[in-house]
């Protein structure tokens, strides 16, 4: 029995009778080969090694969901249900643009504010739509006497520690629920700082997020301090992605901004979004420890697992935000023994699955090259993507409309 990841994100268990030959899915879906080609090109089906390692198979369960998917037709109930999982648009938004090259930030693009040497603050400043005006101007603050103890204290978990600290926090200021946008803008920056160093169960300061975090995890280390720069910027904001679509829908209550932060917070904590970085460090762990990475890596593919820290949908041609990373960090570290061995991986992974890394892995190779554990990735995800939460909860607040999809019941029907 193997335990894999199916296109949706499921897990299933890959037995033997869980998987089609590509004659058989055809005939499932009614489909020449050729487009059975095109449907794993564009990334709706997933074909793995066959026991001859000539052939390809299919998962069983992808090809039951897209069969059901051909049979519902192009209704506006089945157009509906698709978007909600990366499909069509649903919502407006003026705040990012995700195209191959690269995130757009209201137009310009993360990975060149990364190499122009932007901050998350500059990053955030566009975001937020802050113009001429300044929302970092003001001091740092401390911590209030409630949420001082959960915010020092380092046997949480980070992210536990500043979901259970942010709500505290709200109470002291007097403009946490002030319509006026510079209160808002204000009130975001001071959030922005209390995250990370909530993160890290440090105290904020007036310090750039960067270097707060950087000299949490290694002081003195100015190359280090770059990549967790250049990673919160590509971090900052990614469209309407799991969590800041549950920010927004918060957000839309009007409720304030600390718990949106919350709602993005404890969205990005599952390991199907920012708790991915945690499973990609352990495939690039496990795989530098085997006796063969190579081996390693095409073993697991072959059986059905999924490659953690692999590929995006959003970027079937590679995820420019980990590009940049590794960029760097080949500029940086080319010669030392870890990164080889995460280039090992790198190059099993693109020999076996023809598999890029996405930015989840290349958060996980930071931590690895540096001899750090997991968290730290995770960390850095959430410290640069509040950003994004904030600026769409500011947007979502500005439009002044309540989020309330409506759902398509498929249960038993009422009794006559």
């Amino acid at each position: 029995m193997i335990e894999s990841i199916n296109t949706s994100g499921f897990k299933v268990n890959a037995r033997d009778g869980d998987l089609m030959s590509a004659a058989e899915a055809c005939a499932a879906l009614g489909i020449s080969t050729a487009t059975l080609y095109a449907y794993v090109s564009r990334g709706l089906l997933e074909s793995r090694p066959g026991a001859d390692h000539r052939s390809r198979v299919y998962l069983r369960q992808d090809v039951e969901r897209l069969t059901q998917r051909k049979r519902a037709g192009r209704g506006a109930a089945r157009g509906a249900a698709q978007s909600l999982d990366r499909g069509l648009p649903v919502m407006e938004t003026r705040i990012s643009l995700i195209r191959p090259d690269s995130p757009y930030y209201r137009g310009r693009s993360a990975v060149a504010m990364v190499r122009s040497g932007a901050t998350l603050e500059d990053t955030a400043r566009l975001l937020w739509d802050c113009g001429d005006a300044d929302p970092f101007d003001a001091d740092a603050g401390h911590w209030p006497a409630r949420a001082a103890a959960i915010a020092g204290d380092a046997t949480l978990p980070p992210i536990e520690r500043a979901m259970a600290a942010i709500p505290l926090l709200a109470p002291d200021l007097r403009h946490s629920l002030s319509a006026a946008p510079a209160a808002k803008r204000g009130v975001a920056a001071t959030l922005l700082r209390q995250n990370a160093a909530l993160l890290v169960a440090g105290s904020p300061d007036a310090r750039p997020v960067h270097a707060l975090l950087a000299e949490s995890w290694r002081p003195g280390d100015a190359a280090f301090s770059e990549l967790v720069r250049a990673a919160l910027v590509l971090c900052a904001d990614h469209e309407l992605n799991v969590s800041a679509f549950a920010a927004r829908v918060v957000a839309s209550t009007g409720a304030h901004l600390h718990a949106t932060v919350c709602a993005g917070l404890a969205a990005l904590s599952g390991p199907r979004h920012g708790g991915a970085t945690a499973r990609a460090h352990a495939l690039i762990r496990e795989a530098c420890d085997a006796p063969s990475p190579a081996a390693f890596v095409a073993e697991r593919w072959q059986r059905g697992d999924d490659l953690p820290g692999f590929h995006h949908v959003l970027y079937p041609d590679g995820d420019p935000r980990a590009a940049e990373v590794l960029a760097m960090l080949r500029a940086r570290h080319a010669g030392d023994a870890r990164m080889q061995q995460v280039e090992a991986v790198l190059h099993s992974a693109a020999e076996t699955s023809g598999r890029h890394p996405n930015i989840d892995g290349m958060l996980a190779a930071i931590c690895f090259v540096h001899g750090l554990p997991a968290t730290p990735a995770l960390c850095m995800f959430a410290a640069g993507r509040l950003a994004g939460w904030l600026a769409h909860a500011l947007e979502q607040q500005e439009l002044g409309m309540l989020i309330r999809p409506r759902a398509h019941y498929t249960g038993v029907a009422p009794a006559e």
